[in-house]
């Protein structure tokens, strides 16, 4: 028999963490694993558990939470034989639904009882492991506000985005591609996202096609842009179109150093943090094991983008008419959208 531990985040989401206890002692299989239920008690507590449980030898341990108590417990089973599981509840999400982890607990439990792991790819950002994204830039800084909202949810990174997001400015970068002979270029950028994983959760698809099994990181560069074009951006960024907008720049590498003008703030799959002005990613290859939903590696997602289909309404560039909207006009569709979210 398997020994199991499930760690449980209370605080993250907005979910009953009494009924995710529940669902796992009613669901887990008996005859597999010998489960065990751990809650969280303080920042960096499920990366510590996680780090217990894989040197005492559990095959399998859950993060029971979003994108950071995934991070935390990934962190610590990194080149070890103890895999990663996830029963997602979180704002994002990033990671599970790129694994097609089910939302429901229970059927993200039946993942779980099936078994199936395969060894993954993860990366370092200045010495900080990431599975999904990490970069510079807009989402940063966008990541920072949200932190310090105190408040989670989709509808307070719109928010976020949208009122805060007016105010950015890109900044110039300088990137060395590959080890430190690699070419080297300089771009002007909005943001800078290096991913393992396609998205940065809520289905929001940065590097629609990048993957955790190829030894690279897919790099997105947006260079500036006009401030009529968002609308257009934000819906290719959530229908998986975003490397098709002419603002964007592609490239895959394991390796890539970016120097910017100062110190400042990076992300690590959605977590701010203060860096230096030069910044090392790097991808380790094939170094971390996770329980995957097989019957959809590979496959695409076909649910619907709910929030794709909630902004269409504020499309503001009408491809057939020419319309542009004034910033004035901008900023009144941006208000009407936040009101809209804040009655979800």
């Amino acid at each position: 028999m398997q020994q199991i531990l499930f760690i449980i985040n209370p605080i993250s989401g907005t979910g009953n963490k009494a009924a995710f206890e529940a669902a796992i002692r009613e669901h887990i299989s008996a005859d597999r694993f010998d489960c065990k239920i751990c809650y969280t008690e303080r920042a960096g507590h499920a990366a510590e558990l996680a780090q217990q449980a894989a040197a005492d030898g559990v095959e399998v341990v859950v993060a029971v939470g979003g994108d950071g108590t995934v991070n935390e417990v990934a962190r610590s089973l990194v080149h070890t034989s103890t895999a990663l599981g996830i029963i997602p509840c979180g704002s994002g999400n990033g990671l599970a639904r790129h694994l097609h982890i089910p939302l429901d607990p229970v059927a993200a439990i039946e993942i779980i009882n099936r078994h199936v792991v395969h060894c993954l790819d993860y990366g370092r950002i200045n010495g900080h492991p990431f599975f999904c994204t990490c970069g510079v830039g807009f989402d940063a800084f966008i990541s920072m506000k949200f932190a310090e909202a105190g408040k989670r949810g989709l509808a307070t990174y719109v928010e976020k985005t949208l009122v805060d997001g007016l105010n950015y400015k890109p900044e110039t970068y300088r990137l060395t591609v590959g080890d430190d002979e690699g070419r080297t270029e300089q771009y002007d950028a909005f943001l800078i996202a290096c991913a393992n994983a396609s998205q940065y959760g809520n289905n929001a698809y940065i590097a629609p096609h990048a993957s955790m099994k190829d030894g690279l990181l897919d790099v997105t560069i947006l260079e500036p842009f006009n401030v009529f074009e968002t609308p257009t951006i934000v819906m290719q960024l959530f229908s998986r179109n975003i490397n098709r907008n002419s603002h964007v720049k592609t490239f895959r590498t394991n390796r890539l150093r970016i120097e910017r003008t100062a110190d400042g703030v990076a992300h690590c799959d959605g977590d701010p943090f203060d860096t230096t002005s030069v910044i090392d990613v790097e991808l380790i290859p094939a170094s971390f094991n996770v329980v995957v939903n097989a019957e959809s590696q590979g496959v695409e997602a076909s649910a619907p983008n709910l929030l794709l289909q909630f902004l269409e309404p504020f499309q503001i560039w009408d491809p057939l008419e020419g319309l542009k909207k004034t910033g004035m006009e901008l900023r009144r569709l941006n208000t009407n959208l936040l009101e809209r979210l804040r009655k979800l």
